[in-house]
């Protein structure tokens, strides 16, 4: 069976489980069974399909059309392949979580829930394998319109305003990527795919048509300043489509940028990727800034997805510079790091995301100040969610340790093979993805330390239980992945320096004996590899002992002095102070809220009733880009309101006149 064959079996499925669901949407139990063993089907078949495509020529099946320009065209190969098993992938396990995860929802419109969520999966599946224009915008909107509904899902005030503004920024989005799309539909004279590759447009129209795509796939891809969205509308979202959202519906604008700047437009010239990969610096070192500053856990996750977000940026921009200047080892370095890097955040994060809302699961809230000592109650939640944590922070041997060395080795090479602005440019990027990755460390001690350690800060943190046993699976599975990525390096890199070279058309980076990677003087040696991890295996054994002994010293059994008072979790280092020093020393980033409430002491109730000022740091771009922005329509919005007379002929007679524009343009 070819993979294609099993990627139509694995929507065949999506469909079905999306349908079922709906159908059983007044029984709960069977819709929940329904979407969950449904997208985990499909799932495990999309995976094999995408797996099976890597490193094999393209496949392509053509079901025509009923016009020219909208032939429907499905095309696998590598680039599209990864997409699939990536996508496919974090299906299965989401799918697994939700099957207790959602019971949640029970009495709240389940059968709906799932039959989006496969909506959803299938359409991103849809968009990166279509061959064609129009079935991608097609797609690509049915893939906004799912995740639109599951965002609001919950129906209330937040939910509903984080809809509308994602709706907006995504439909904006859609705008300018159709723009792009015509000016090379122009060139081509169709919109295949296959006909934009071949018959390209004038170098001037090409980048017009570049920037274009890079604001709308930039906004899907959550990449500053056009990641508004992105920390309302994850965090609005049931945990487990969060996870499918910030592990793989944001890839989709990566996949865009990549799809158009390198297959279809052939690279361009060197400004594209330095361009890129300036807003990949940029955001990476702004989203873990404004991740730090975060109190609620859904969204310091989601602000990290726009740090991660910059650091695949850089890999690609690195790999668009060394394509546009002619250095292929360049080129294929940065795509393979920017690529793994996307396939290690979307594990990674999608193992954060659940972890998350197993959290909040038990905890009925987001707030990170409230819980606190969960590591005891929930011990598998606790462990999956720091080794997501060692992962995010590049902390070796995990997977998001190899990929940002590769990144940093992509810009180091590019330092020293490029231009001036190249040489200029990429070592700045290094110095900005150092401080991320400090940044990105600090923020998640404040989060592990704050959630999992110390004493319970409610009475909900105090009577947690561990998460259902779905729900663990779905974790574990994913920890497991951070660990095999990380120490199967030596396997994962050569294949996607294979998709890097089918996008390049230029053969594989080369590979020298006994190393895994070698491009002029970058080596990483295998036997090194081997006994570092054997070094880092003997540590935990060495700290277990030594910790082991200390236990054995005599210790106090009385509760520490609290000036008089009953020892309270409130009176530990909490997830706001622990952030302080960064946020005062980024003051001018961020715009501080403040509100004025009393505090619910849970312990010694003499705390009850005292009065606190709390302090809320939130992004600057909220003030300085988007009131003005939203101030800006509104204001276009009713002064459009004169049109509006009301009157079915005035309506009319604009149709009309408006036919009539569109002919004279069509005939002249």
């Amino acid at each position: 069976m070819y993979a294609i064959h099993m990627l139509i079996g694995a929507l065949a499925i999506h469909a079905i489980g999306a349908a079922t669901s709906l159908m059983f949407r007044r029984d709960d139990g069977a819709a929940i069974a329904a979407a969950g063993f449904g997208g985990a089907i499909a799932g495990l078949l999309g995976l094999l399909a995408g797996v099976s495509a890597l490193g094999a020529a393209p496949q392509v099946v053509d079901w025509g059309g009923p016009y020219p320009f909208a032939h429907f065209v499905l095309r696998l190969d590598g680039l599209s392949g990864l997409m699939v098993a990536v996508i496919s992938g974090l299906t299965v396990v989401a799918s697994i979580y939700s099957l207790a995860y959602v019971r949640e929802y029970a009495g709240r419109g389940v059968g709906a829930m799932g039959f989006f969520t496969n909506l959803f999966v299938a359409s991103m599946l849809l968009v990166v394998t279509a061959d064609d224009a129009f079935w991608f915008l097609v797609f690509f909107e049915m893939m906004s319109l799912a995740s639109y509904f599951l965002v609001i899902f919950d129906q209330n005030e937040e939910s509903v305003s984080a809809g509308f503004l994602y709706f907006l920024v995504a439909h904006a989005g859609s705008v300018a990527i159709m723009a792009a799309f015509f000016l090379m539909a122009n060139a081509a004279g169709s919109f295949s795919f296959e006909a934009f590759r071949t018959h390209r447009p004038s170098e001037a129209v090409a980048s017009i048509a570049f920037v274009l795509a890079l604001i709308g796939f930039g906004a899907k891809a959550g990449m500053i300043p056009l990641h508004i969205w992105l920390p309302r509308a994850h965090p609005a979202a049931p945990s487990h489509a969060s996870a499918l959202m910030s592990g793989v519906m944001i890839k989709i604008g990566v996949f865009g940028i990549v799809k158009v700047g390198i297959d279809l437009l052939g690279g361009g010239v060197a400004w594209w990727g330095l361009l890129v990969l300036a807003l990949g610096a940029i955001s990476s070192v702004m989203g873990v800034i404004y991740a730090l500053a975060e109190h609620d856990i859904k969204k310091l996750l989601a602000y990290h997805s726009v740090e991660n977000i910059g650091i695949i940026l850089l890999g690609v921009g690195t790999g668009m510079i060394g394509l546009s200047t002619g250095h292929p080892v360049v080129a294929a370095l940065g795509l393979t790091a920017g690529l793994y890097h996307l396939v290690n955040h979307a594990v990674f994060k999608g193992l954060l995301f659940l972890g998350a809302g197993s959290v909040i699961f038990r905890m009925h809230t987001k707030d990170m100040e409230k819980m606190g000592g969960l590591g005891r109650a929930m011990p598998w939640t606790s462990l999956s969610f720091l080794i997501g944590a060692l992962a995010i922070s590049a902390i070796p041997p995990l997977n998001g340790f190899v990929s940002e060395w590769l990144t940093y080795q992509g810009l180091f090479t590019a330092a020293l093979d490029g231009g001036f602005a190249t040489r200029l440019a990429t070592p700045i990027a290094a110095t900005l993805l150092a401080l991320t990755g400090a940044l990105a460390v600090m923020c998640f001690v404040k989060a592990y330390g704050v959630i999992f350690s110390g004493a319970p800060r409610s009475r909900h943190a105090a009577e947690a239980t561990e998460a259902p046993t779905a729900m663990v699976i779905g974790m574990v599975a994913l920890a497991l992945a951070c660990v095999g990525l990380g120490l199967a390096a030596p396997l994962v890199v050569p294949v996607l320096t294979g998709v890097a070279a089918q996008l390049l058309h230029q053969p594989a980076a080369s590979f020298a004996d006994g190393a895994l990677l070698t491009v002029g003087e970058t080596t990483l040696s295998t036997p090194l590899v081997a006994l570092l991890l054997i070094g880092l295996a003997t540590l935990p054994v060495l700290l277990g002992s030594l910790f082991a002994i200390s236990r054995r010293a005599p210790r106090a059994g009385e509760a520490p002095w609290a000036c008089g008072y009953l020892p309270d979790g409130h009176m530990t280092v909490s997830a706001h102070s622990f952030a302080q020093p960064i946020r005062m020393f980024f003051r001018p980033l961020y715009a501080i809220r403040k509100t004025v409430a009393a505090v619910e002491a849970w312990g010694d109730r003499r705390f009850d009733g005292f009065v606190a000022a709390a302090r809320r740091s939130e992004s600057a771009f909220d003030d300085t880009l988007v009131a003005p922005v939203i101030r800006g329509v509104g204001g276009v919005g009713r002064r459009a309101q004169i049109i509006q007379g009301g009157d079915f002929r005035i309506y009319c007679l604009y149709i009309v006149a408006a036919l009539i524009a569109l002919l004279l343009v069509t005939l002249r």
